[in-house]
């Protein structure tokens, strides 16, 4: 009798999460539909000639790039080529060296010949005490910070300050944008003035050629680890993140490129200090002040402008990555948690909220229960091999079409991977990232909720191996 109500409970069990895999792949797959839509539609609607207006109309605003690094000597010099190599109309660089440990600042002003310029200005935001102030003689519009460490945000807090335009762009200082990445992501703020941040596509430059800070070669990285994640950025880029962005209910920017509009940054307080997300928890914060305030506020992302990023080829450096994340996801679900289900806030209370706190927060739990509760059943011979089945049609079959899906949208729209051999390659990833490489990923986001309850702290660690130079 016993064991007859422990295989009942396995089989609620395994149908609950059954449920939830087949609910979250269901809306991967409208989201990916959603995306299919809008893609096509942003294709035809911005064109080169188009764009080529904005470059030449006075009223495209000015924007301020803002760079905090920390231990970046081994990218920081190919990052600032490529973003003083931007094509837009009027724009600055700041670099915010926040207190690094290694050569960043002397790489930095070797290359680029800087010369300390104190100048006052207004400083609405809190950071640490900036040391000084330096300008280039061959670059004037690149302004560099050197400042005592107080982290990623208290770095973009002091940029801001410095900043001398309507809008700041805040990006990695190990990042590459691409030439006329600007043009396309100010698009928003110029077709509609109630945009207040925008954000572009994040891609991995692993495996590319970068010379003079372009990327002049695109290929595949050779780490599988990194391959994996090629998949994961296009799944969450081109599908979900297009989808959130057309209902206007985008909860992220992404850190390492967003453009936001200076004053509703300053009004909002600026990045808040004690949180490592946070580039999703300014995001949600402006949506909330612009919706108690009563005044429209719209959050974009767009497709095409791109970043180019490292990725992580190590276990021990990817699994710091997504436990940082697992515990900015619920640090910014517990901040803003009168927001959930609120109809106050519109579909970002009604829909993105919950569906972060149950496919994000919750997720790593469900998922790891699951696998645990259906090896003990194979174990003690309990498990309905029925169930089971459907269970593993639903996870991983319906999870790799998902994949697939999204490697479809990049060859539809953007197809930045030339040859059919990249995009089989990463066709064949989105089937094997099920049979290991998901249930690692798990298993790191379980420990990020872990330790977000034992309030940890700390971004762990992060290492650069440097671009793959021509």
């Amino acid at each position: 009798m016993i064991r007859e109500y422990i295989a009942r409970g396995l089989m609620a069990f395994d149908l609950g999460v059954m449920v939830y895999f087949l609910s979250i792949n269901t809306l991967y797959l409208v989201f990916s539909l959603v995306a299919f839509y809008r893609l096509m539609q942003h294709r035809r609607r911005w064109t080169t000639r188009e764009l080529d207006v904005v470059m030449r109309s006075p009223a495209t605003p000015a924007i301020s790039l803002i760079a905090p690094a920390y231990n970046e000597e081994a990218t920081i010099e190919q990052s600032l080529r490529s973003l003083l190599l931007l094509n837009y109309p009027q724009f600055e660089v700041i670099v915010v060296n926040d207190g690094s440990k290694d050569q960043t600042m002397a790489a930095m002003i070797g290359a680029f010949d800087l010369l300390n310029a104190p100048i006052a200005y207004a400083q609405p935001l809190h950071s640490q005490k900036v040391r000084g102030l330096y300008r280039s003689l061959d670059h004037p519009d690149l302004v560099v910070i050197d400042k005592e460490n107080g982290g990623k945000a208290d770095a973009i807090n002091a940029g801001i300050n410095a900043a001398r335009h309507p809008l700041v762009c805040v990006i990695d200082a190990d990042s590459i944008l691409e030439e006329h990445a600007l043009t396309r992501a100010v698009l928003p703020f110029i077709e509609d003035p109630t945009t207040v941040a925008a954000g572009g596509i994040i891609r991995i430059v692993n495996g590319c050629s970068v010379d003079a800070g372009r990327v002049v070669k695109i290929a595949p990285p050779s780490s599988w680890l990194a391959r994996f994640q090629v998949v994961e950025y296009l799944r969450a880029f081109l599908g979900g993140r297009v989808a959130m962005s057309a209902i206007n209910a985008l909860l992220i920017i992404s850190g390492a490129f967003g453009l936001f509009r200076r004053d509703s940054v300053i009004q909002a307080g600026g990045f808040k200090h004690d949180t490592i997300g946070e580039d999703m928890e300014l995001v949600v914060r402006l949506h909330k002040m612009y919706r108690d305030r009563g005044e429209p506020c719209r959050v974009v992302f767009q497709p095409d402008p791109v970043c180019w990023t490292e990725a992580p080829e190590t276990t021990t450096i990817l699994a710091s990555q997504r436990n940082r994340w697992q515990r900015g996801t619920w640090q910014v679900l517990s901040y803003h948690a009168s927001m959930i289900g609120n109809p106050k806030y519109g579909a970002v209370g009604m829909l993105a909220m919950p569906y972060y706190v149950l496919f994000e927060a919750l997720g790593p739990i469900i998922e790891a229960s699951g696998y645990v509760v259906t090896l003990l059943g194979w174990a003690f011979g309990l498990l309905n091999v029925v169930y089971a089945q459907l269970l593993f049609l639903v996870a991983v079959v319906f999870g790799a079409l998902i994949s697939l899906t999204a490697v479809l949208l990049e060859e539809v729209s953007f197809r930045r991977y030339p040859k059919t051999r990249h995009l089989l390659l990463f066709a064949a990833c989105g089937i094997l990232e099920n049979f290991g490489y998901r249930q690692m990923t798990t298993w790191w986001r379980l420990k990020g909720v872990i330790d977000f309850f034992r309030k940890k702290q700390g971004w762990g660690v992060m290492t650069r191996k440097g671009f793959a130079k021509t």
